[in-house]
């Protein structure tokens, strides 16, 4: 009866071969990566989740200006005691525009006799006092705006729409009224005359 034949185990040196050969063969899968070897164009869009980030890792910085929308935020991680005194946008755009209107919409047309007409911004009266002489009288403290008056035909005659207007006019603060403005006009010789004009009172 014939005796089985034993397997022959490998020596230590064919163990220690076999191990280098697979450890040359496979090296390239087991390399560590080298720092900015992995870009942008290795990772798959929407691979990286907010779960993928250690919380507080990630700085202004890191992102690319007006790379972040509304959406990209959560509402109550907003906290307001940290924005201080910073307003909405819509609110100070709204507001400057209010300003700006109440202060370019003080403005009337004059006749040369006092009647007014075309005002708007909160004009109360127009009073002619002497030749030449005007008050004109609104509802609040206009003593530090700014006065611009021109001379004016008014109504404008249908012949002479396009006919210069001569003479001189001068507007000031009216003395013992925090609201009014004096128009003093006159003609090219500096002689008190009745003139139309027009008035804007920007503050």
């Amino acid at each position: 009866m014939k005796r089985p034949k034993r397997l022959k185990l490998p020596s230590p040196a064919m163990i220690v071969a076999l191990v280098a050969l697979f450890a040359a063969l496979g090296g390239t899968s087991y390399a560590a990566l080298s720092v900015g070897s992995v870009t942008s164009r290795e990772i798959k869009n929407g691979s990286i989740r907010n779960v993928d980030f250690k919380r507080g890792t990630l700085r202004g910085q890191e992102f690319k200006r007006d790379s972040l929308g509304g959406g990209a935020i959560k509402e109550e991680s907003l906290d307001a005691s940290k924005l201080g005194n910073v307003r909405t946008a819509s609110r100070a755009t709204e507001a400057e525009r209010a300003t700006l209107a109440a202060g370019l919409t003080r403005q009337l047309a004059v006749a040369a006799d006092g009647a007014r007409s075309n005002d708007r911004g909160g004009v109360v009266s127009v009073i002619k006092t002497a030749t030449g002489r005007y008050q004109v009288l609104f509802d609040t403290d206009v003593r530090a705006c700014a006065y611009s008056a021109t001379l004016a035909i008014t109504p404008p005659p249908a012949d002479r729409r396009d006919a210069p207007v001569t003479g001189e006019i001068a507007a000031s603060p009216l003395a013992g009224n925090v609201n009014g403005v004096e128009v003093a006009t006159a003609d090219s010789a500096g002689v008190a005359a009745d003139r139309a004009f027009h008035l804007t009172v920007s503050c």
